[in-house]
């Protein structure tokens, strides 16, 4: 008798092995095995902390989706992903929202780069998978824990170094694992973006916006840095 043939959907697939939610930013769908829509039954419940301009960026990738919650300490920055969503629950606090929405599969990490570890942690401590924006931390103490929490509750994690995704990165590092290039001695890169690089801190200090949660936007900042 031949062995019972098993079907595995592609939630199977994202919980047990290869990705998150976010591995399907990148891919088009005739590698996903799918040409029209995506099934219910294989849709992922996502959240997303961080639905302003980058955030928002990546929320417009998901729409095949089930998107469950929304998480922006700033309502009116958020306004424009948030009106787009109108009966998904929204929240400023992203710990409230992990701890009300258990159904979570992944959630995608996009808010300024201080609450990039902070946030991401308290995603893996509540075993959901992770996409997060780089940077991933602050310092390597950072990244290391980050990497045990990530082993420790067996998710599956993307950092948004969106080059890294595509098959020339993949060459290159098989390329150097393999040897076929011999010993590398030197690399050099460039960037030639500024994104405001090298611009002089701003004397002004404007006020705090009224649709702004001033302290939960600071996340593990020193209030007394900023103060002063």
């Amino acid at each position: 008798m031949g062995k019972k043939k098993q079907t595995t959907t592609r939630r199977d697939l994202m919980k047990s092995a290869v990705a998150t939610a976010t591995a399907f930013m990148f891919a088009p769908s005739h590698i996903l095995g799918r040409e029209g829509l995506t099934a219910p039954s294989e849709k992922l419940n996502l959240a997303f902390i961080g639905v302003g301009s980058r955030g928002g960026h990546n929320l417009s990738k998901f729409q095949e989706q089930n998107v469950v919650a929304l998480c922006d300490v700033d309502e009116k920055y958020a306004e424009k992903s948030f009106s787009k969503y109108e009966d998904v629950p929204k929240y400023k606090d992203f710990r409230v929202m992990l701890d009300k929405h258990k159904d979570v599969d992944g959630v995608v990490v996009s808010t300024p780069d201080h609450t990039h570890a902070v946030a991401a942690m308290a995603v893996m401590e509540r075993k959901k998978h992770l996409y997060v924006e780089k940077p991933l931390a602050h310092s390597i103490h950072e990244v290391r824990a980050l990497m045990k929490a990530a082993q420790d509750n067996n998710v599956q994690t993307q950092l948004g170094n969106q080059g890294h995704s595509y098959d020339e990165m993949r060459k290159t590092r098989e390329w150097i694992g393999e040897g076929a290039i011999g010993q590398v001695k030197e690399v050099q890169a460039w960037y030639t973006h500024s994104y405001g690089n090298g611009r002089a801190r701003s004397k002004e200090t404007p006020p705090v916006p009224e649709t702004l949660d001033w302290d939960l936007w600071l996340g593990p900042a020193r209030v007394s840095s900023l103060s002063s």
